[in-house]
């Protein structure tokens, strides 16, 4: 006889169909109508969506050169299953096409923020859940003009982007009346551009410590960026964002420094943040807007684009220079091009070894500058990574030995103070027994006791490693 699984597998054409058969074939088909139909209408329904240029799967480095819009599709479209048919497809969407009504329905603008060279910025309350938001609204409706890609390009920067500390957070965005409005992160202290001019009308001064301080969270945000395979290409004061945390800045420890890794979550008293993405673009495939001529280094102007991401350390070195000197930097004219060519003007009151770091960083070849990376680990910076682990812990304990021994004379300081103090009996009272002049102590034997540290002759061992 033939095996078991060949007589399950064997299939008779021609036996008769039997009622349970019939009905199990037509329920077959039935199933199979029902899946063509839904496809068809998924089909028919699909919603459609932009497509964001900056995500991991479009931002790729391409091997044969430049990415088109096609070459976005598809790739896309090649990393979704055939399951996934719920995802939209593929078109650009006009601002025009989008319009919805949200601001005065969701909002409360309690006041202006600032004005930028698009847009202006509104400090605003959600009516629903309490929070305090930064609102940018563009000032012109920008649906079908030059302004649109710039908005767009904010809105795809901030999304890609999406959470991290030294950079101004974006929770969402809409089209309103033509005009485009994104819902980002409210920075109560302003902006270092604020201070700047502050500083220039009363004579201030920021410390050489707190310019530390910012040149290192905002290299943070521009590593984070950089990361992304994205060039930020707009760096200056007025895009630098400060936040206060109350709470820490009530603290005592509130001015203490911290170079750990910014990948652990670690609340600053102060923290910088990079905001204003509307000119980032791509390091495969860039597509350059030219920001502030102030903070721009002479190779974007010559469209040498090989470098991207250099130079955004340029700019961001004009900026903290501009931060320490309180002098407007040059336009153009003949001091544009000196510092273009590596040249910096002193800087009274702050150390060299701070000065030589800035001309570092403006240096005229983009290679010769430091990488985002390269100034996080910068001793300058953050010169307890110059210690190994073994050195920072035998220093802590030696802080921690310091602490006990100063805990210890305290004790020993109270303890004397109440002993040596003397108790007033009163005189009126009858003693219930009298003291003979051998039981009783004398005079030296009281005040040796009275002088009596407890522990004196306890010896001790501590160890420091």
């Amino acid at each position: 006889s033939p095996p078991h699984r060949r007589l399950r597998a064997l299939r008779l054409f021609d036996t008769p169909h039997t009622p349970k058969s019939l009905l199990e074939k037509a329920q077959r088909q039935k199933y199979r109508q029902i899946k063509s139909e839904r496809k068809s209408n998924r089909v028919v329904e699909k919603v459609e969506a932009n497509v964001n240029p900056f995500t991991p799967v479009n931002n790729r480095v391409p091997i044969g050169g430049k990415r088109n819009r096609t070459d976005m599709i598809k790739s896309v479209l090649d990393d979704s299953t055939d399951e996934d048919d719920d995802l939209p497809t593929s078109k650009k969407i006009a601002l025009h096409e989008i319009n919805t009504s949200r601001y005065n329905e969701e909002f409360y603008e309690m006041c202006k923020l600032g004005d930028g060279e698009y847009g202006s910025v509104h400090k605003c309350v959600h009516r629903l859940d309490g929070c305090i938001y930064a609102i940018k609204k563009s000032k012109t409706p920008v649906a079908g003009s030059v302004y649109e890609r710039n908005a767009m390009n904010e809105v795809y920067a901030h999304a890609v982007l999406g959470k991290h500390a030294h950079v101004v957070r974006y929770y969402s965005a809409w089209a309103e009346d033509d005009h485009m409005y994104i819902q980002n992160e409210y920075c109560n202290g302003g902006s270092l551009a604020e201070i700047v001019e502050d500083n220039k009308r009363t004579g201030g001064q920021i410390m050489e410590s707190e310019l530390k301080q910012i040149l290192y969270q905002v290299a943070l945000g521009v590593k984070y960026i950089h990361s992304q395979n994205l060039a930020h290409l707009d760096i200056k004061p007025g895009n630098i964002f400060i936040h206060r945390n109350p709470r820490l800045l009530a603290s005592p420890e509130s001015g203490v420094e911290s170079c750990e890794d910014e990948e652990e979550e670690c609340e600053e008293a102060v923290t910088y943040k990079i905001g204003d993405l509307g000119h980032v673009t791509s390091l495969g495939n860039p597509v350059v807007e030219e920001g502030d001529c102030r903070y721009l280094p002479r190779e974007l102007l010559n469209e040498d684009y090989d470098l991207l991401s250099k130079s955004d350390i340029f700019s961001l070195a004009l900026s903290i220079y501009e931060a320490a000197s309180n002098q407007n930097l040059p336009k153009n004219g003949e001091d544009w091009h000196l510092i273009r060519d590596g040249y910096l003007p002193s800087l009274p009151g702050y150390s060299t070894q701070f000065h030589s770091l800035l001309k570092s960083m403006i240096h005229p070849d983009p290679k010769e500058r430091p990488s985002a990376l390269a100034l996080v680990q910068h001793p300058y910076l953050c010169p307890q990574l110059k210690k190994t682990k073994a050195q920072l812990r035998k220093e802590l304990n030696e802080e921690r030995f310091k602490n006990q021994i100063l805990s210890r004379k305290l004790i020993e300081a109270t303890q004397f103070r109440v002993e040596s103090t003397p108790i007033s009996r009163p005189t009126n009272l009858v003693r219930p027994f009298n003291l003979t002049p051998a039981s009783a102590p004398t005079s030296v034997e009281t005040d040796s006791r009275s002088r009596r540290i407890v522990g004196s002759k306890m010896k001790r061992s501590v160890s420091l490693s």
